[in-house]
């Protein structure tokens, strides 16, 4: 049995119609809404790629300044003689993490050397907690515009969604006003709301991507900062007796 036989007359008509359809196709079919969603979302994805691409230049920019502070600070015979605000040891979360530890441990205990057991203790709890807010300070630095991403990874589906069932609704409105309903009259402004739904799935699928990657990764570099900080508390503890 052929198949124009097994399909009706006005559905193969429309097929051959639509043959060659383009992506510009359904865009012109999609109403003043959808067509606005749909330009949108490109700015969207463009936002998405550029955060995207720029944080993950910046952590492995940071990681590498890390890197490299932790090597040339291991070297040191002393932290507590270390100044690192003259930026030759480079610049990086671990260099401000040493900066507000030594900083915090001279501006209230000198030298250090003392047999006050109760001062010694106080000094380094003053450290600890300039440690603790040099982590919290670094993380937010990692964690920057990870909300803006996250934001489009959830908000896109839901603007694709809102345009084809926008979309819908008025090709179904403006088939009720004409009296009949025909697959040639309905087809197009269907084909033109769905149309949102797959810009929107283009937009939030690398973005869900970059961000659990981005994701992953700042939280790794948090744990190596906060690492890194207990070895530092450590480290000025036995300097200082």
């Amino acid at each position: 049995m052929a198949f124009s036989e097994i399909v009706s007359p006005p559905l193969v008509t429309f097929l051959a119609q639509a043959s060659n359809p383009t992506i510009f196709t359904y865009f012109g079919q999609s109403n003043l809404a959808g067509k606005t969603i749909i330009v949108a979302l490109a700015v969207f994805s463009l936002i998405a790629w550029t955060v995207m691409i720029g944080k993950f230049l910046d952590l492995k920019r940071l990681r590498n300044l890390n890197l490299s502070f932790e090597r040339r600070i291991s070297k040191e015979p002393r932290v507590l003689s270390t100044d690192v605000k003259d930026g030759s040891f480079g610049r990086g979360p671990y260099a401000y993490l040493v900066s507000e530890a030594v900083g915090a441990y001279h501006r209230y205990g000198g030298d250090g050397r003392t047999d006050d057991m109760h001062r010694a203790s106080l000094r380094m709890g003053h450290v600890e907690n300039a440690l603790q807010r040099g982590v919290a300070d670094q993380t937010i630095v990692y964690e920057a515009k990870m909300v803006m991403l996250g934001s489009i990874v959830t908000g896109a589906p839901f603007l694709g969604l809102l345009g084809t069932v926008w979309g819908v609704m008025d090709a179904f409105g403006s088939v009720t006003s004409q009296g009949s309903a025909t697959l040639q009259s309905l087809a197009p402004g269907v084909s033109g709301a769905l149309l949102t739904t797959v810009a929107g799935l283009l937009v939030a699928i690398p973005s869900v991507f970059g961000y659990n990657y981005l994701l992953t990764l700042s939280k790794i570099m948090t744990t190596e900062l906060e690492n890194f900080a207990s070895m530092l508390a450590d480290r000025i503890e036995l300097e200082s007796k």
